[in-house]
């Protein structure tokens, strides 16, 4: 299904210093995770923002802990995000059905958080420039496995100018600028 804006949140899941200093593509990872981030919010779509066991695992990584000022981060321990009630519940107050997924790592918290939220007929599209494994084989299977279960993969650019739709408009310009 096609993206659209106004059915559209983004999930953020555990961007956090000590799990992300061990990932793959890290720097070009990182930088579509913001443009992501932006992008949503040039188009007004709802962000809900995760961290795995801060205490162990460090807070959000700085770049994208600025770009999310302004939002609530909602702690767990679980790896899916929807058993922790809190997050589910905030997630679902949006009434949102397309789900936008970034974050670590693809094979687990991403993993089973996409499975949960398609076990809830949610429409899940894994942003799949801004999802990282530790390795290559793992970011590959989850991503499979997602995919054969219903998963729509998309890449940040793609997901960005889907939503966006048409190349007039203020929104337009502002999205074109981020992208570059």
């Amino acid at each position: 299904m096609r993206l659209s804006k106004e059915n559209t949140l983004l999930l953020v899941i555990d961007i956090q210093e000590k799990i992300f200093q061990k990932m793959n593509e890290q720097v070009e990872t990182e930088a579509n995770i913001l443009r992501l981030i932006e992008g949503s919010k040039v188009l007004d779509i709802p962000i809900v923002w995760t961290e795995q066991y801060p205490k162990g695992l460090g807070r959000t990584i700085k770049s994208v802990r600025n770009a999310l000022q302004g939002h609530e981060v909602l702690k767990k321990i679980t790896f899916s995000c929807l058993d922790e009630s809190k997050i589910r519940n905030k997630i679902e107050s949006y009434k949102k059905k397309q789900i936008l997924i970034c974050g670590i790592e693809t094979h687990v918290c991403v993993y089973q958080t996409a499975i949960d939220l398609m076990e809830r007929n949610f429409e899940v599209h894994i942003v799949s420039d801004t999802v990282m494994s530790r390795k290559d084989l793992n970011y590959h299977i989850a991503l499979d496995k997602l995919r054969d279960m219903g998963a729509q993969i998309t890449s940040m650019e793609m997901a960005l100018f889907e939503l966006q739709k048409v190349a007039k408009g203020d929104t337009f310009k502002a999205i074109s600028e981020i992208i570059k």
